[in-house]
């Protein structure tokens, strides 16, 4: 550790001389947050960021926290607490028509799909969620744009001014924490704009998210669990699927994609579980569904009715509503559930007029691949690229069209299968035509930094937040089929550069050794601070963290990086043998084969002066004031600067953490900043 202190010191003295600031290496060392806040005419928005800053939790109380944790319960009632503090009840969010998504990766993706397929309906849209990229206010939209500055900062103080006027004089806690502060205000503003439905994401888990308050969503979904947050939510994903699973709420719909065996058994038994505490309608109670005439059309069958039924009547389940339900069916010759003549099926519907809910509290109910429901039609448009998003828009599919029949909205898409379908002890949720307002809003989604690209002349961004091991692993394939598409004939060196940091408790020797067969040629590592002083911009203030420790963390992840290189453990990505079925081998970058030498690599204090030394003054936007003194001082920094002046094309991928690549974005894009 002498050698890391040592190089830490050399990243303290840059520090000290950034030209945003003099400061000496004392005052770093006390954190983010000795930072003075300037106070200067016209900053109301940033007054508003800077005193919501100070919610944030300290990093050695968080320590504290971490190491004494209560029961978690407790945090939802106080939450709740809060919420009428504010001057709003549980039961007043019912009224915002609220869809809640969680999951691991992925979960902000679904949203976005989500939102702007129901907006594309004409539906006035609230959207929370996190983290923020650029600027706070990106946490809560309204129709697709963060709110305005100037909605933010009334209803900042308006929420904060109120929380203090109702603070108890016994309680040493007047004020919530940064994340529940900034829910508090999402509902608030959501209720006062009137919006027609809310999507809004889970913070962290599920079962005990400050968002979990929600009483009764339309419609709950879950999108790919993996391993993250371990230090909160369990070490296991059958753990963190638990948690996730503590948004069902009982005869609300959920739909989940395919997840591994034992993950989407734990969503199953949480499906089951009384709900009782949900607030919802209670298990076995009768259900009144007045006329079912429109059944016939409307309902889709998923469990028990078979071709050809012998018998005069049959138990049948199906998903009409959000419930699952159980009654009894009649034979009828040439008939099917969308009232088209066929061959012999159970699909003419006689219902009770009281149906019972079955022993699925929560109807859970599993999205079909993307594939079917494109099959017969054209192939849907994603507005974001990569693979991976085919799974999320698959599930926001699910979401908007349970959201839009239980709201009664025409315009449902036409069910494509007529008979019913279990997997895994499982229903499958409905197989339909999607509509021309769906097809339109999921081409038109936008989300930035999530399999992103930025040209700028030689210089080609791709920016992706990807922080867990399956969602790089999902990264490194969408990067390289990026590579494939955009690869032209090309005279002269090219440099594939990758801009990393990773956060919390996440393994960043898993996740580097992932990135490795990408075969870069630089490797550069630095904290997510956009400026070596972040006084001028609260937005992306951090008090969770010192200094200290973030560069020593960027120092371990060079550690880990030269140490994977010299193992030479991970296979070639780029070789025959891992290409895609039905992939040309000629798409092979053959100006990349494997290095004869390790990848270099290099520690940055902040991303300005890393962005700096990638583009040598060769992005027509990134035009920053001449770098501080001693920034190529390095061997390593001097002779590949050296190089990237000469290459004709320069990758880079930054990737690792969301605040990273927001951090990257605010220097890439200044109109996020406006």
């Amino acid at each position: 550790m002498s050698q890391a202190r040592r190089h830490l010191r050399v990243a303290l003295f840059l520090a000290a001389v950034s030209p945003r600031g003099a400061t000496t290496g004392v005052k770093a060392r006390r954190g983010l947050s000795a930072w003075p806040a300037p106070q200067e005419p016209g900053m109301e928005y940033q007054d508003a960021v800077r005193t919501l800053n100070t919610l944030q939790t300290n990093a050695g109380y968080l320590e504290q926290v971490k190491r004494q944790r209560g029961d978690p319960q407790t945090q939802l009632e106080a939450m709740k607490l809060y919420l009428a503090r504010s001057g709003l009840q549980v039961e007043d969010l019912d009224q915002l028509n609220i869809i809640h998504v969680t999951g691991t990766k992925g979960k902000g993706s679904t949203c976005a799909f989500t939102e702007r397929i129901l907006r594309s309906y004409g539906l006035k849209t609230g959207f929370f969620s996190s983290p923020h990229l650029v600027q706070v206010r990106e946490r809560i939209r309204i129709n697709g744009q963060p709110i305005s500055p100037e909605l933010f900062t009334k209803h900042f103080w308006h929420l904060y001014h109120r929380l203090e006027e109702t603070k108890d004089s016994n309680s040493c806690v007047s004020m919530p924490a940064y994340f529940r502060f900034l829910t508090l205000m999402a509902f608030h503003i959501f209720l006062q704009e009137k919006v027609d439905l809310a999507v809004v994401e889970v913070g962290i888990g599920g079962a005990y998210d400050c968002t979990n308050i929600i009483r009764k969503p339309v419609v709950c979904g879950i999108s790919s669990l993996g391993l993250d947050h371990t230090s909160l939510l369990g070490d296991t994903v059958e753990e963190i699927a638990w948690q996730k699973g503590g948004i069902f709420k009982r005869g609300v719909p959920a739909f989940t994609v395919l997840q591994p065996d034992g993950p989407l058994a734990v969503l199953q038994d949480r499906a089951r579980e009384d709900l009782s505490e949900s607030g919802s309608t209670g298990a076995g109670v009768a259900a009144d569904w007045g006329d079912t005439s429109s059944f016939g059309v409307s309902l889709l069958p998923i469990c028990t009715v078979r071709d050809n039924c012998s018998s005069s009547w049959s138990t049948f389940s199906f998903w009409e509503r959000g419930l699952v339900g159980s009654g009894r069916c009649g034979k009828m010759e040439g008939a099917t559930a969308s009232g088209r003549a066929s061959s012999p099926r159970c699909w003419q519907w006689q219902l009770p007029d009281q149906l019972s809910l079955s022993p699925w509290q929560c109807p859970l109910y599993l999205c079909p691949p993307l594939e079917a429901l494109e099959e017969g039609g054209p192939p849907l448009a994603l507005g974001l690229e990569g693979e991976h998003q085919r799974s999320n828009a698959a599930l926001a599919l699910q979401l908007a069209r349970c959201w839009l029949q239980q709201k009664n909205h025409q315009g449902l898409g036409e069910l494509k299968v007529s008979r019913p379908s279990v997997l895994w002890q499982m229903p499958l949720a409905p197989v339909f035509q999607p509509t021309s307002h769906m097809r339109h809003g999921l081409r038109d989604t936008e989300w930035l930094g999530r399999t992103q690209v930025l040209r700028r002349g030689p210089l080609t961004w791709y920016l992706d937040g990807a922080h867990t091991a399956s969602s790089v692993q999902a990264c490194v394939r969408w990067f390289r089929q990026a590579l494939l598409r955009g690869r032209v004939p090309r005279r002269g060196p090219e440099v594939r550069v990758l801009l990393f940091n990773s956060t919390g408790d996440r393994d960043p020797v898993a996740l580097l050794k992932l990135l490795q067969p990408c075969q870069f040629d630089y490797a550069v590592f630095c904290p997510n601070l956009t400026e070596v002083s972040s006084a001028g911009n609260a937005d992306q203030q951090n008090f969770m963290v010192t200094l200290d420790q973030v560069l020593l963390r960027c120092l371990a992840h060079q550690q880990h990086w030269s140490h994977l290189n010299e193992e030479h453990a991970s296979p070639n990505l780029w070789s025959p043998t891992s290409l895609e079925p039905g992939e040309p081998t000629s798409l092979l970058l053959a100006s990349h084969q494997p290095h004869t030498h390790s990848t270099s690599s290099l520690v940055f204090s902040c991303i300005s002066h890393a962005l700096q030394w990638i583009s040598q003054g060769r992005d027509p936007v990134f035009q920053p004031p001449s770098p501080p003194q001693g920034l190529l001082a390095h061997p390593v920094a001097g002779s590949g600067a050296s190089l990237l002046r000469d290459a004709v094309a320069i990758h880079v991928l930054v990737t690792g953490s969301l605040h990273l690549v927001g951090g990257v974005l605010k220097l890439l894009e200044p109109a996020l900043s406006q």
